[in-house]
């Protein structure tokens, strides 16, 4: 009779240090995928509020300005704008810049680029990519909205 407890007891104990054993093991890689998806869920849910309009463009022989207004429900502070890059030229000729200095951080009332403000991003000295009429412009955030257009290159 007290073989068996002694057995039972001995069975008891090492299924309790097998289950602590593997709860050890696997506890980090459950812990690191639900940060895993609590980081994209938040990645995700920026880019699905972040919007912005490209309202009005004009180009000239070496120089680009494009107004942009942020129509999203969320604001980009501006070292988040800094990341991100202009592409204006031809269609098919064009090149890319970051937009860091390329638009005036002092419209910036408290540093964010908030809801319903618009943004001047011009671009000079590119009169190798504006050879031609059409003028290709698209602005790209670092989470990856996207905006652009084509339109007539000015002829003042």
């Amino acid at each position: 009779m007290s073989s068996e407890t002694i057995v039972t007891a001995l069975f008891l104990i090492s299924a309790v240090i097998a289950a602590g054993v593997l709860i050890n093991a696997i506890f980090p890689a459950i812990y690191r995928t639900a940060d895993t998806f609590g980081s994209v869920s938040t990645q995700a849910e920026t880019k699905i509020r972040t919007d912005f309009r490209i309202v009005n463009a004009f180009a000239s022989d070496d120089t680009v300005k494009v107004w942009v207004k942020n129509v999203g429900s969320a604001r980009l502070h501006a070292n988040e704008i800094d990341k991100g890059d202009l592409y204006a030229g031809n269609p098919g000729n064009f090149e890319g810049w970051a937009l860091e200095g390329l638009y005036d951080k002092g419209a910036l009332e408290n540093s964010y680029w908030d809801p319903g403000e618009t943004l001047t991003v011009t671009k000079t000295g590119i009169s190798a990519y504006l050879t031609e009429d059409d003028v290709y412009v698209a602005i790209v955030l670092p989470n990856g909205v996207r905006r652009d257009t084509t339109f007539p290159k000015s002829t003042i």
